[in-house]
């Protein structure tokens, strides 16, 4: 058979939006969930995960997250992985090198959560109370919480669980460093998760999407590029109408269904700015940072894919318990269909309903 572009969209549509299941099963099929702390009408890994968990209310990944075998944890951005995934990646070992009064201070907190079990990180400052630091926007804040975001990105730490959206701390057992044969394995191990994840890819994403491991194991940084030259050994590729792709071999188009889904803006499905615009001919931005002089689609536009088609986004807002939508087309206008006017009226009681706590 000949593969065109309408069977690798099909395909992506397919092996990212599977039945339903619980919420275990699909951060395992999924293998990594990116999260994002705004909340327009929801935060991204909610999105993301009401369509593939059944019956999914908003805030149950946090909710229920000290019960799940899961972690916090970087892998091309961060988000939320399955336990054996994470412990692939550490012990992690940045590039910037601790300091020695870093050094003492990261010993110290170690020992004071290993003391006293799961930490706010208002009870770590109130116990050193280290002070303010620079963070990376430019502003203030404590730098007891920039030493333990650090601790918890080299793995010293693990996140336990969330209270109103505070990460709370305890310690994480520690692993020993892998031998090279490990080091591949567990290398390649992560770079079939993130092709799984956002595949297909075209070539000029390919590279740049798995490279984004260097953060999430920046100290195999160097062999992410012989890592890269095996996946693409064992992966289906073609080029199609120029552009060439790369797929995993267990290829199986998939099949259109009418239902229309509103879609996070850091969904598997879009991700891929280059690849979305191979598929659907427009460009969508995620513009939550632009000024709001220049936004086209609005502060958090969610891509509307109805069919095998994205053909447009919607901005919603729920306050006081009413939703409000209002909706944008590439084509300018919404489609004249009857069977897309039910679609999307079914589309906003599920969205509905998942806000409804």
């Amino acid at each position: 058979m000949s593969i065109t572009i309408n069977h690798l969209r099909s395909y992506a549509i397919a092996n990212s939006l599977f039945a339903p299941t619980t919420l275990p099963a699909a951060i395992k099929r999924l293998g990594f969930v990116q999260a994002d702390p705004i909340r327009a009408p929801a935060r991204a890994q909610d999105l993301i995960l009401r369509h593939r968990v059944k019956d999914y209310r908003a805030g149950e990944l946090e909710a229920r997250y000290a019960k799940i075998a899961i972690e916090e944890d970087f892998l091309i951005n961060y988000g939320f992985l399955p336990r054996d995934v994470s412990a692939l990646m550490h012990p992690r070992t940045p590039r910037t090198l601790l300091t020695a009064s870093a050094k003492k201070r990261m010993a110290a907190i170690l020992d004071f959560v290993a003391a006293s079990g799961a930490v706010h990180p208002r009870e770590v400052d109130a116990h050193f109370a280290h002070g303010i630091a620079v963070n990376a926007w430019g502003g203030s804040s404590n730098a007891t919480t920039h030493l333990l975001d650090d601790m918890h990105y080299r793995g010293m730490l693990r996140v336990v669980k969330r209270e109103r959206g505070i990460r709370l701390y305890a310690t994480r057992p520690q692993i020993a460093l892998p031998d090279k044969v490990a080091r591949e394995d567990a290398l390649d191990q992560l770079i079939d998760i993130v092709i799984k994840q956002y595949a297909p890819l075209p070539a000029s994403s390919f590279a740049g999407t798995v490279g984004r491991l260097r953060y999430g194991v920046p100290q195999w940084r160097s062999e992410i590029a012989a890592a890269i030259v095996r996946a693409k050994a064992r992966l289906n590729h073609a080029t199609i109408d120029g552009i060439h792709w790369y797929w995993p071999r267990n290829y199986r188009p998939g099949e259109t269904d009418e239902s229309l889904r509103l879609l996070a803006p850091f969904d598997p499905i879009v991700w891929d700015r280059k690849r979305f615009e191979y598929f659907w001919g427009w460009a969508y931005r995620f513009e939550a940072y632009t000024p709001a002089a220049k936004r086209k689609l609005g502060y958090y536009a969610l891509p509307m894919l109805w069919r095998d088609q994205v053909i447009g986004w919607a901005n919603v807002s729920a306050a006081g318990g009413v939703l409000t939508t209002e909706f944008g087309y590439a084509a300018g206008h919404a489609p004249n269909d009857k069977l897309f006017k039910r679609a999307l009226d079914e589309e906003r009681e599920r969205l509905r309903v998942f806000l409804t706590v």
